[in-house]
């Protein structure tokens, strides 16, 4: 199995090339060594006729390929399917390691010339243009990027397998270590050989679904293995690049960039996050920040050696250290014996104070860090110091790290949002507002009548109920969530939890809601003087098309409500929205949602602008393309410049996660790359480029296309009845439930309705089954209307690829779908269904769209074929569905057989594990889940 990169085209890939071809060898010894000679030669005769099935169609080829298939017996065909997946693990293990070759070649060849994208790329230009330093300071003080992870059920690799990735990542790439002897090279490949074997011998299954804290965990590792590291790293050379641009300042950038999560705090939908998983989400944050920073205290022990016979410390440190002594006793850490070498002294302490932080003995003592700014005064004491004997090189590579750690990841490791859906929030509501005797059912109220008693309610400062006040369990879990946050705010600090999500936000009464939940405990309130406090800010998500629409209405009813507006303004008149990319997308499909969540911004944008409130806009991009999925730094610029104002928060998700940090070479490139991309941001948003007298021509035409998008898209969606039957009969969507890939359910309220089931494994499933129906479908159907057979509106159509970002970035979206989907695959999935009058009429409308939309984006593109603006992905894929396909017919002839037993009440769990290795195999040769 060896041949996928080595037809590579490019000359320059050679050493990827090299890898794929090592790494397909030695798996091929373990396939006979696991499975004899026999099995690699069902794998190889398969990979070879699904490759010259690409190559040229033949019916006799096709039927000799799926009677081979169809006759595997069933061992057999178990390690076929997993040869295939594990074969697409080391190719994509190559595949990044190959990224990261490819950077450090050109620095290393460039001279003094600069890679485009690059931090330094972007401080160049701002120093081009002449930008003067207090420009450029004011531009990073305003600029914020937030990345927040989720636990959204899209990662279908477990832990232990990423592990065993790493050790061979780390692995292949020291097979470029020129010094490497014959020994050694030999040893390596052993190494490697018992890397492949543990793979191939390790379960790729979870064997039950994971818990909250599992996926706590998960997210915590990339924290652990890059992040700690690489984050300071970016702000570094941001540093570096602005001293070599502007010599004469002092350079410390503010705080822009840092990582959030959802893990342990998003509960919509979720039964299993209550509020006392939180604590134990924030528990488990702070300890391995804690673990982190004893781990750099020891290493700066052994390193600062400075004696007080040589060089004068400052007498600050010297009076610090006596007040240690005086105060606290060195319990699990062994005294510094040598006084004469008083960093090492003042560090022990430091150390002690640190571990006595896992300790409730010490909760209200001075034993102990309380906060953060505690470690970092400690921290400032020692740089002064190390100055004031000139030891500045010292400071600046040893402790500047180390500074910039805590100042990114405090005493909580990463913000942790709260997400619920707002019906919950307002069957609470009901529960109290009756028991308090101030109305016997909420819910039958108004809009404008809600808001008028829950802008009251906070206004007076008297709780609604008493503490103990007996409630329903799920309204007793609802208010405590919000203790939580408060107890967590004073544990963990400020900061690690500020911003409550409200799910399906339909109107301002909604939002109101939370900010009486947090009164009641203690998160909101009115002091005597008449000032207000808040300290967690109630965040609007909106989701579907219509509350797209709702949105500015519902903003602008919120900040003109007095009380909401003075909170505001002790938040910095600073407000956080989040867009939902994949219920909007599921609700309208790709072209209307991108083009509603486009609008929304801009007049949400204009909206804040009218009442002197700033934005933060939460964009909610999933990995997939139906679900607003690109590279970091394409999203980002994506935004009109003027909406990222008040800084950009993103979503990172699923097998984002693992392909872009789980090595610190990739997880570098993807930050300095989205670094970039925000300062050019700011800059556009400061130096707008010349508004094209056409872009308001062009905006009419794209409502336009839009809402003839969303008319097809809908149309079969919504309003075609066997819809769902095509659905769940010609996708894997009722087994990808049973792959254990998240704690939440797949469905809401575990209805079977459309509006019921989550984006993610909407999307999921249409990708397994090679339609990726919702990252393309309609779009044909609405160029097509507009252009209406007239040359001319094509040209207008050419016109808006080549100077309107918005339709490009749109059109070069669709093309990565269209080349990534492939019906005559997805026609072995239809042929699945039952009914044939359902099968014939849909798939042929699919079809048909499909076509459509091919031929249009040729059309206004100039292109001879799809993706022939991208030939390195146009080749990738082409190299890699050989590859794919047998999986795809596998899984076809897979999900046939365990639905024929079911429909009998029988039921094969060797049979349902063969179909889930399919899906973790096709997910791994598409490089794409949910």
């Amino acid at each position: 199995m060896t041949e996928l990169a080595t037809n590579g085209r490019s000359p320059s890939n050679h050493l990827l090339r090299r890898d794929v071809r090592f790494l397909g060898n030695i798996l091929g010894e373990v396939l006979v060594h696991q499975g004899g000679r026999e099995l690699l030669e069902h794998v190889e005769k398969i990979r070879e006729m699904s490759k010259s099935l690409r190559a040229e169609s033949s019916p006799e080829l096709y039927e000799e390929f799926m009677n081979t298939i169809k006759t595997l017996e069933p061992g057999i065909r178990h390690s076929v399917i997993r040869a295939f997946a594990i074969y697409f693990q080391l190719v994509n293990i190559a595949e990044q390691n190959h990224r990261i070759r490819r950077k450090r070649d050109y620095e290393r060849s460039a001279g003094e010339s600069v890679q485009p994208g690059s931090i330094e790329s972007v401080v160049q230009e701002l120093k081009s243009k002449s930008l003067p330093v207090e420009e450029v300071q004011e531009m990073l003080s305003d600029i914020s990027l937030e990345l927040v992870m989720t636990a959204h059920p899209t990662e279908a690799t477990r832990r232990a397998v990423l592990d065993i990735h790493k050790r061979i990542a780390d692995e292949v790439m020291e097979l470029d270590n020129p010094t490497l002897t014959y020994r050694e090279r030999e040893k390596l490949r052993e190494k490697l050989l018992n890397e492949v074997l543990t793979l191939w011998q390790t379960d790729e299954l979870r064997d039950r679904k994971p818990t909250v804290l599992d996926e706590v965990r998960n997210g915590m590792y990339f924290f652990h293995e890059t992040l700690f590291d690489v984050l300071p790293d970016v702000y570094e050379e941001l540093e570096r690049c602005l001293t070599k641009f502007y010599p004469d300042e002092a350079w410390h950038v503010p705080t822009y960039l840092r990582f959030g999560s959802w893990i342990g705090g998003d509960r919509d939908g979720n039964p299993s996050v209550k509020a006392e998983i939180t604590w134990k989400t924030l528990n488990m944050q702070r300890n391995l920040v804690i673990y982190k920073y004893e781990h750099i205290i020891k290493a700066l022990m052994r390193q600062m050696s400075f004696s007080t016979s040589i060089v004068n410390v400052s007498p600050e440190l010297l009076e610090s250290i006596r007040k240690d002594s005086e105060q606290m006793e060195l319990r699990s850490v062994e005294a510094w014996t040598n006084d004469k070498e008083p960093y090492r002294v003042k560090l022990t302490y430091m150390l002690q104070k640190l571990q006595n932080m896992r300790e409730d003995e010490f909760k209200h003592t001075n034993k102990r860090y309380h906060t953060v700014d505690e470690l970092l005064a400690d921290l400032a004491l020692i740089d002064r110091s190390l100055r004031h004997h000139y030891a500045d090189y010292v400071a600046d590579t040893q402790l500047k790290k180390f500074i910039r750690q805590v100042e990114l990841f405090g005493f909580h490791l990463a913000a942790l949002d709260v997400r619920q859906h707002s019906q919950e929030h307002e069957n609470a509501m009901v529960e109290i507002l009756a028991k308090a005797g101030i109305t016997s059912d909420y819910s039958a109220l108004g809009e404008k009548e809600k808001i008028e008693l829950l802008h009251g309610l906070l206004g007076d400062m008297r709780p609604l109920l008493h503490e103990t006040a007996e409630v329903s369990e799920s309204t007793k879990e609802i208010l405590d969530v919000y203790r939580t946050i408060q107890r967590a705010q004073v544990e963990f600090g400020r900061d690690c939890i500020t911003s409550y999500l409200i799910s399906m936000t339909q109107g301002a009464s909604d939002l109101l809601e939370v900010m009486v939940f947090a009164k009641e405990a203690g998160l909101f309130r009115k002091n005597k003087d008449g000032s207000i406090t808040a300290t967690l800010q109630a965040v609007p998500l909106f989701e579907t098309i219509d509350d797209l629409h709702e949105a500015p209405a519902i903003m602008k009813t919120l900040f003109e409500l007095p009380i909401y507006r003075e909170c505001l303004s002790t938040m910095g008149n600073l407000h956080e929205i989040m867009l939902g990319y994949s219920d909007s997308n599921k609700d309208g499909g790709m072209v209307t949602a991108n083009w509603e969540l486009r609008v929304a911004l801009n007049d949400l944008t204009q909206t804040a602008k009218e009442h002197d409130v700033r934005l933060k806009f939460f964009h909610g991009r999933g990995g997939a393309l139906g679900r607003g999925g690109m590279p970091l730094n394409r999203s980002i610029l994506a935004q009109p410049p003027h909406t990222i104002g008040g800084g950009i928060k993103i979503t990172e998700q699923g097998e984002v996660l693992s392909s872009r940090y789980s090595m610190k070479g990739i997880a570098y490139r993807s930050l300095e790359q989205a670094t970039s991309a925000l300062i050019l941001g700011a800059y556009l948003s400061r130096y707008p480029t010349q508004e094209k007298s056409s872009e308001a021509e062009w905006e009419d035409i794209m409502r336009g296309i839009s809402e003839d998008a969303q008319t097809k898209y809908q149309d079969l969606i919504f309003r075609d009845p066997g819809f769902m039957t095509f659905f769940k009969e010609s996708t894997p969507l009722p087994e990808v439930g049973e792959l254990n890939i998240g704690s939440r359910p797949s469905k809401r309220k575990g209805s079977d309705r459309f509006e019921d089931l989550r984006a993610i494994p909407w999307v999921f499933a249409w990708t397994q089954s090679r339609y990726l129906l919702p990252a393309w479908y309609a779009a044909g159907t609405a160029f097509q209307k507009f252009v209406d057979g007239d040359a001319s509106r094509l040209e207008v159509l050419r016109v808006m690829y080549r100077e309107y970002s918005f339709f490009r970035s749109l059109v070069d979206n669709l093309q990565m779908a269209l080349a990534k989907a492939d019906l005559t695959i997805a026609r072995q999935y239809a042929a699945m269904i039952e009914d044939d009058t359902i099968r014939a009429r849909i798939f042929t409308l699919i079809e048909e769209e499909y076509a459509t939309t091919k031929k249009m984006i040729l059309a206004i593109t100039g292109q001879e074929e799809i993706l022939d603006n991208s030939p390195v992905i146009q080749e990738s894929i082409r190299l890699r569905n050989p590859y794919v396909d047998p999986l795809s017919y596998m899984q076809v002839q897979l999900l046939a057989e365990l639905r024929s037993l079911r429909a009998q009440n029988g039921d094969d769990t060797e049979l349902l594990r063969e179909v889930l290795l399919t899906i973790n195999g096709i997910a791994a040769g598409l490089r794409n889940t949910g």
